[in-house]
């Protein structure tokens, strides 16, 4: 189970104020909200790459919030895939399996297995700087799954892509992490992420989280 307490964290005249969220195990978590609410602040607290340890990030009884970036082991999809452009899309998955040490022969066979659901066997030795988007969005993905991660982290994975290929990914992801049972936080302002992935829905707006009733 993951769980995020006491967070209090202020930047010019924001302020990011969640006492207690929960994170369900195993499951995807929706945090849906418009534009400023917090998402991206709660993204970067998270991942690290804002630098705040007043606070509690617990996954498994573990708190990742003392942590570096490195050591909270977290696979991430970014809004923009932040793929290496120089590499294959082999190369990119397979870099972070080996500095995760998920390169066993069970990893082998996960892998091989999800390239093809995925459809990524005629772009697999392709440089990621030629892919297309929606195959930027599933080799992220399928990085981010092959990374052990104690959480997957999905920052508006859709959003890069037309509305086609948007209810094909949906449907991908899904079927990927019903495969994996990762715990997912996904963070999107799309209703439609969160009628396709519920029913765990969590509102935030103006740094606070809501109910999803409201």
């Amino acid at each position: 189970m993951a769980f995020i307490k006491n967070l209090k964290y202020k930047i010019e005249n924001f302020v990011l104020d969640i006492p207690s969220l929960e994170i369900k195990d195993n499951e995807v978590t929706v945090l849906m909200g418009p534009s400023g609410a917090g998402k991206s602040t709660l993204f970067n607290l998270i991942t690290g790459f804002i630098k705040y340890s007043d606070w509690q990030f617990e996954i498994n009884g573990v708190d990742l919030a003392k942590k570096e970036i490195s050591d909270r082991e977290l696979g991430v999809v970014f809004q923009s895939f932040e793929l290496f452009p120089h590499l294959t899309a082999r190369e990119n998955i397979e870099l972070v399996m080996q500095s995760r040490k998920n390169n066993g022969a069970q990893a082998i066979a996960d892998l091989e297995k999800f390239k093809n659901i995925l459809s990524l066997t005629n772009c697999w030795n392709t440089k990621a700087q030629v892919l297309s988007g929606g195959e930027k969005q599933r080799v992220a993905l399928l990085r981010a799954v092959m990374a052990k991660p104690r959480m997957l982290l999905l920052d508006e994975p859709f959003s890069a892509l037309d509305l086609a290929n948007k209810e094909e990914a949906r449907k991908l992801v899904k079927s990927v992490l019903t495969e994996f049972k990762i715990t997912t936080l996904l963070i999107s302002h799309d209703t439609k992420d969160a009628q396709y992935f519920g029913p765990n829905l969590v509102l935030i707006d103006n740094g606070q989280i809501r109910p999803a009733s409201s």
